[in-house]
């Protein structure tokens, strides 16, 4: 089977299943376009709340997956892009200062480089690294609002920079478990960025959109203002969380609470016939017992409450609770919960819609689910890259995790 030299292959590593896709580049009405070759999926038992807790059936996951997208495709995956979640990743804003002596020929790509790795200058524990420097915009001699100093003259440049920060042994682990199944990390992603790049609309991104990423174990987010990232995080609350809560409160297996969250699940009471009985499956052979409609929902209810709150507290602390001009996008398995949207609507006072991904050409049906936001955000992510323009094979190994700038880097280069 051969390797693939021209595609793009991109790994979601999520606490309930790999999902991996491979494309390849082409035109639609002469414009850029991704056209999926090769769709993977398998259950995942080795990650928990976006941490990986047992190695080998990790790594088990990600060999199905993979070879399930190989099959389809007929290549060989050698290298992807790899999407990163977990309530122990950090963000934070940063800034930078640089003195530049350019004269007449404007500000070149070593004084971006140079103000650049300023912002990056902060104080990290030994245990953590930057995983993403993000420009949200520079100022030449005060003057700012700029989105590209380059070839502009000025003696001060500054950068404001959006930082995203892993504990750097997770991160090894998972360049690990890559590594055993046979694919070399390209990129280490932040998932919440690279599901924007495949959900968001560039409107909802200069006027002020929030993101939330739902998945199985955490709930990732990203505020989009004046096109670029303000702020970002993850919580640790998933869809597992919600049957968790139904398995607790009305004594039933996992299995069963996740079989009546699926089928009759909603999170907002108004929305449901709250007399309607329901059955809750029994608990090794016991009598089962029934429901009112009404009470399954205050249990999930509750559950997403407190998710947005915490979220709508992180939003105020960070100052862009009263932004949302462009609303809320809701994305990710766990975002599927019948009532999610109306409920978010009440609790954010913001127009809501479901994020599903978009620029993919595909005959493969359910591509367009929000199961698979992540995996198609990390693959429009790779070829916004200056490096994933490239055929696969030409490019240099990383040897492990490369910060967003570096392609930054790149790309402002092209501009002389």
């Amino acid at each position: 089977m051969p390797k693939t030299d021209t595609g793009v292959v991109a790994i979601d590593v999520g606490s309930a299943k790999v999902a991996v896709l491979i494309a390849d580049r082409t035109e639609v009405d002469g414009e850029p376009a991704l056209k999926i070759v090769g769709v993977g999926r398998a259950p995942n038992r080795g990650t928990l709340r976006g941490h990986i807790v047992h190695l080998d059936a990790t790594v088990s996951a990600l060999k199905r997956a993979t070879e399930e997208a190989e099959t389809m495709a007929g290549v060989e995956i050698s290298r992807a892009f790899v999407g990163i979640g977990g309530s122990d990743l950090r963000s934070a804003n940063s800034h930078g200062t640089a003195y530049v002596d350019c004269g007449d020929r404007g500000i070149a790509r070593a004084d971006i480089d140079l103000v650049l790795n300023a912002a990056r200058g902060v104080p990290l524990p030994p245990d953590r690294e930057i995983l993403h420097a993000i420009p949200q915009e520079f100022s030449v001699d005060d003057h700012g609002g700029i989105a590209d100093p380059h070839g502009m003259l000025g003696s001060r440049l500054e950068a404001k920079v959006h930082l995203v920060m892993g504990h750097a042994p997770r991160t090894r682990t998972l360049v690990r478990c890559l590594n055993r199944a046979g694919v070399e990390a390209r990129e280490i992603v932040f998932e919440p960025l690279a599901t924007a790049e495949a959900v968001l609309l560039p409107d909802e991104r200069e006027l002020g959109v929030l993101l939330l990423d739902i998945g199985s174990g955490t709930c990732g987010f990203a505020f989009f203002q004046h096109a670029e990232v303000q702020h970002s995080g993850v919580l640790p609350f998933g869809a597992s969380h919600f049957t968790a809560d139904l398995a607790s409160v009305l004594r039933t297996s996992f299995a069963g609470a996740e079989t009546l969250k699926l089928r009759d699940g909603c999170c907002l009471v108004g929305l449901v016939d709250g007399d309607d009985g329901l059955v809750v499956p029994s608990v090794a052979g016991g009598s089962s017992k029934t429901i009112a409609r009404g009470n399954l929902a205050e249990i999930l209810q509750a559950r997403a409450e407190e998710m947005f709150q915490l979220i709508q507290a992180e939003l105020e602390k960070a100052g862009w609770a009263d932004q949302l001009r462009g609303g809320l996008v809701l994305s990710g398995g766990g975002s599927k919960l019948v009532g999610l949207p109306e409920l978010a609507q009440q609790v954010f006072s913001c127009d809501v819609r479901y994020g599903v991904p978009l620029g993919l050409v595909s005959e493969i049906e359910g591509l367009t689910d929000p199961t698979w936001a992540t995996a198609a955000g990390l693959l429009r992510y790779a070829v916004a890259s200056e490096e994933a323009r490239l055929p696969i094979a030409r490019r240099r190994s990383l040897g492990g995790v490369r910060s967003v700038m570096g392609s930054l880097r790149q790309m402002f280069s092209d501009l002389v």
